[in-house]
């Protein structure tokens, strides 16, 4: 899970870029980095944080030109080195620049051809950089003088021919211009967007449409499936399908937890969808308990993402929706943290509650999802500490029980708290009164009714069908291994303090 963005103008594009990761931050919080072009120069900055802390006045000064591209990270193959932040350059052909948001489910086959058929060498563990070198390969192939948009086509067809997996990607072709893509399936998002001003029309490419919206530009459409969208440098817009039709199978975690709420994905509004898991959520406890016969006071959910589901939730159940717990907004993301100990420490920090809201009160905790049980069974005590008679637990989507390939770091099949258990016995890990899940068919109809054209989403989190149809009990085996806490642990500690990167590089 990252963020992406690349915008074509007629004024400068630092700041526009800082703003839209910015709102893409949620996507990322490992790392972030911008790159830029005069025409002639690249100027990038990188390194490890967030967006606020990579970029200061002076860097954003050095990084000028019109047209430019962001990323924000966080490891989902590789380390948290900053040599890994992104965008990646290389000086051939042309000059380079790309972000990626997704996972190559055959990067170590990619990363052995490159260098024995192409001779290119790949000097981190990033899959990232191994997308970067097969484009470029590819527009290497092409061998036109200028950066035409056929040669631009012709190398998004070699990608796809060569890459499996999920990409959502941008770059940046010096002399060139903007080109956006996205795999096959089109499991990772990929927006578009125009914007019209007295120098003429400028366009951007970005993960979410909240980064078009908070600059003022005007959603065109998604990117489909295998579609590559190219801006060349004097703001022409071209569009070509360039890859084999697959079915359109976009992430369905991405509205259940990944995206910003006011982000509108694949026709999608995730804000709408997360209303309706919560109403379909509450249909599932009224038919547990018919007739209201449940004993619960107050609903009250994890913040922040579950807010928007417990809202209808609330209401469907005639209970009173309380904010019970108070977030911390500067601890990240815990189901991505490399240890054990460092989660635990990082819940207690990260929730407070508000006692008047438990005291003596049945509460109905609701969360997006479950997946090491780490947070939940501790939310669930803190509920306990400050009074709660009893605590119960609905979760707005299904039990995760398989790792996901695809782009987010989820841990390995044996560290999910659902893994080989049932319901039952889940909500007794967690040391909840009772659980309550979401099915995966509510959960489908819940986004699809956004768009009735999508026939499938990517499920395979909850039901072990991975769209690529290139995943086998091996390669679970060697994620698994390499997802390993303790190698998570191993490697960060193996790592040395390392400094932003800055470039500047003549075309």
């Amino acid at each position: 899970m990252c963020g992406v963005v690349g915008i074509l103008g007629y004024t400068p594009v630092n700041q526009q870029l800082y703003d839209a990761l910015t709102a893409l931050q949620h996507r990322g919080q490992d790392a972030a980095g911008i790159v830029t072009c005069d025409g002639v120069r690249a100027h990038l900055r990188k390194g490890n944080g967030l967006v606020r802390d990579v970029f200061e006045q002076r860097h954003m000064q050095r990084m000028v030109g019109t047209m430019g591209i962001g990323h924000v990270r966080y490891p989902t193959a590789g380390t948290s080195s900053s040599a890994e932040a992104q965008p990646m350059y290389v000086n051939s052909p042309y000059g380079i620049a790309l972000g990626h948001n997704g996972n190559l489910t055959n990067a170590t086959e990619l990363e052995a051809d490159l260098f024995r058929a192409d001779r290119r060498h790949v000097n981190t563990d990033s899959d990232s950089e191994i997308l970067l070198n097969v484009f470029a390969d590819e527009l290497n192939k092409a061998g036109a003088v200028r950066v035409e948009p056929d040669a631009v086509f012709k190398a998004v067809e070699g990608v796809h021919r060569r890459c499996r997996g999920a990409y959502a990607a941008v770059a940046m072709v010096i002399g060139g211009g903007i080109v956006g893509f996205r795999d096959c399936h089109g499991i990772r998002p990929l927006i578009y967007g125009r914007r019209e001003t007295e120098g003429g029309t400028e366009y951007i490419v970005a993960s979410e449409s909240v980064a078009l919206d908070i600059l003022g530009f005007e959603v065109v459409r998604d990117v489909q499936p295998g579609e590559a969208v190219y801006i060349d440098i004097e703001g022409n817009l071209h569009t070509r399908r360039c890859g084999i039709e697959r079915a359109y199978s976009p992430c369905i975690f991405e509205h259940v937890y990944l995206a910003r709420p006011d982000s509108i994905i694949d026709r999608i509004s995730v804000y709408k969808a997360r209303l309706r898991m919560g109403e379909s959520l509450a249909e599932r406890i009224l038919a547990r308990y018919p007739g209201n016969q449940h004993d619960i006071d107050v609903v009250i959910p994890v913040p922040d993402t579950a807010r928007t589901a417990a809202l209808p939730l609330a209401h469907q159940l005639d209970v009173k929706f309380r904010e019970g717990l108070v977030k911390n907004p500067y601890i990240g993301r815990t189901f991505i943290m490399p240890g054990q100990t460092e989660r635990r420490k990082s819940v207690r920090s990260k929730h407070n509650a508000v006692e008047l809201e438990f005291r003596n009160k049945n509460v109905l905790l609701v969360d997006d999802s479950i997946v090491r049980g780490t947070t939940t069974r501790q939310i669930i005590q803190l509920a306990r500490e400050a009074g709660a008679r009893k605590v119960y637990f609905a979760c707005a989507a299904p039990p995760v029980r398989y790792p996901n390939v695809y782009g987010i770091d989820m841990p390995a099949a044996n560290e999910f708290v659902a893994h080989n258990r049932s319901e039952e016995e889940i909500g007794t890990l967690i040391g909840a009164d009772w659980l309550v899940y979401q099915t995966i068919e509510d959960l489908i109809l819940a986004a699809r009714e956004g768009n009735p054209e999508l026939r499938g989403f990517d499920c395979s989190v909850f039901n072990g069908e991975y769209v690529t149809g290139d995943i086998d009990e091996a390669y679970l085996a060697r994620l698994s291994r390499r997802r390993n806490d303790r190698m998570k642990q191993l490697r960060e500690a193996a790592l040395e303090e390392q400094p932003v990167i800055e470039l500047s590089s003549h075309a």
